[in-house]
């Protein structure tokens, strides 16, 4: 069933209306304390904190990552971590991992490079 409340332009709501209600959740007048604290969560529900600081590791090559990686599937597995905290790591260790693949694949470049240019300098004495 529909919702009954009738908006301001004349037309009706077009949400289903609850159980034993001839209203949905937010135009239910029994429910108007319900409705103001489902908004005042509404801009903290997705917020995760931690409860502790995590400690700073130096993460400086990919053996590093795998540390990292190992260390919050753990805290996620013990439950002193939050899967969104966790995933938000996973992302960034990607990131990281392409960056330190980028890295050496552009230092591996450049000694192709420099070792070609030495023997055509060779070559051409």
């Amino acid at each position: 069933m529909r919702c009954s409340y009738i908006k301001k332009n004349g037309g009706q709501c077009e949400a289903q209306s609850i159980i034993d209600s001839d209203f949905c959740f937010f135009h239910d007048p029994k429910l108007e304390n319900e409705k103001k604290e489902a908004q005042i969560k509404g801009g903290q529900s997705g917020k995760v904190i931690l409860k502790s600081p995590l400690p700073i590791i130096t993460i400086s090559k990919i053996e590093d990552v795998t540390l990292l990686l190992s260390d919050t599937i753990n805290r996620v597995r013990s439950g002193e971590m939050d899967v969104k905290i966790a995933n938000c790591l996973g992302v960034l260790s990607g990131q990281l991992i392409k960056a330190f693949e980028t890295a050496q694949i552009e230092n591996r470049v450049e000694v192709i490079e420099r070792e070609i240019l030495e023997r055509k300098t060779t070559y051409n004495n």
